[in-house]
């Protein structure tokens, strides 16, 4: 399977050291996500009054939106310390124990893919967010014992791009659940304007809504294709960021005028070219492309959809003829039949 890092995945890098500095750090720094935003403002006044920890918080949808980013702002606003970690980076009931123990009183625990966490540590999370409390087995065989440590109240912070793959118990015990979706062009354009301002850049318009454009309606994207455009700039055009330096930029980069890099058009050539337009099933994709099926379908497949490039049917993946007419392929005949779903 290709580990080649995509330019255009949601999904972050460890080379993107300069992300946290452009991330907003209170609630009305943060640009879109309107209802989001508003529910949350709620959420941290009501809990401020009261003078309790924040309620546990669920945040779900495509990757690169802003989940973690919600995270530390929902810590900051609060003036507490935030934990950090993912559902596979927590294996054992004693990792999760360890964790929760040294929270202090209003901590945010901040759980990244939080669908991957196993069920044996599930159980040791269950109580500890509805109750405060660790239950520890001390001793095997008949001489063990259980024992129940409290905890200082504090908050669960859980992000997931696969939401059904949640457990109910542990979906119902989040008093506040909210889905990401993509962002307006608008608010794209602003995240760059103010990413910009932060790096130094003072480029026209018409390069900022270039490099919006192809950003896929996904900020963590967004700021990505602007930090490689920069490059360019600087290398190739003395600095100048304007619109004709950003689509040479970013047409040397395989992304075109939609956001689509080459994963996306292989996946789209396998199953016109390969599959006459489908059906066709994920593992095929995969194999076809030589990627992982989950990256298809969590990264790759969300945006064709959302641009009606491809469709989901019970046979399985159909390409459209937007597909067709946007790569310049002959349009499969099966794909000008009308089909019953």
């Amino acid at each position: 399977m290709s580990d080649t890092p995509r330019l255009v995945d949601p999904a972050p890098q460890t080379t993107d050291r300069s992300e946290p500095a452009l991330r907003p750090r209170k609630l009305d720094e943060l640009i879109g996500q309107k209802n989001v935003k508003e529910n949350l403002a709620i959420l941290l006044d009501a809990a401020r009054q009261r003078g309790e920890a924040l309620d546990h918080v669920l945040f779900y949808g495509p990757p690169g939106l802003g989940k973690t980013t919600l995270a530390h702002i929902l810590a900051n606003e609060m003036g507490v310390n935030i934990k950090v970690t993912a559902g596979p980076a927590i294996e054992r009931q004693g990792d999760l124990a360890a964790i929760l123990s040294n929270l202090n009183e209003g901590d945010v625990l901040f759980v990244d893919e939080i669908h991957r966490l196993g069920k044996a540590v599930e159980e040791v999370l269950y109580p500890a967010m509805e109750d405060y409390a660790l239950d520890i087995v001390i001793g095997k065989g008949p001489s063990a014992r259980a024992i129940r440590l409290k905890l200082p109240r504090f908050t669960v912070i859980g992000a997931t791009t696969r939401l059904a793959l949640l457990t109910a118990p542990l979906r119902a015990r989040f008093g506040a659940t909210f889905r990401l979706d993509y962002y307006e062009p608008e608010a794209i354009r602003a995240i760059l304007a103010r990413a910009a301002g932060e790096l130094g850049l003072q480029p026209d318009a018409e390069g900022m809504q270039e490099i919006a454009t192809r950003s896929r309606g996904t900020p963590r994207v967004a700021l990505r294709l602007l930090r490689r455009v920069r490059d360019y700039a600087e290398v190739r055009a003395n600095g100048q960021l304007n619109r004709a330096v950003a689509q040479q930029a970013l047409q040397l980069l395989e992304v075109d005028e939609l956001g689509l890099d080459e994963l996306d058009r292989r996946v789209l050539r396998v199953i016109i070219e390969k599959f006459s337009g489908g059906p066709v099933g994920l593992n095929t994709i995969s194999a076809a492309v030589s990627e992982e099926p989950d990256t298809i379908m969590d990264v790759v497949e969300p945006y064709l959809m959302q641009l009606g490039f491809l469709e989901r049917r019970a046979q399985g993946r159909h390409a459209t003829l937007a597909a067709c007419n946007h790569l310049g392929l002959p349009v499969p005949a099966q794909l000008n039949t009308p089909t019953l779903f």
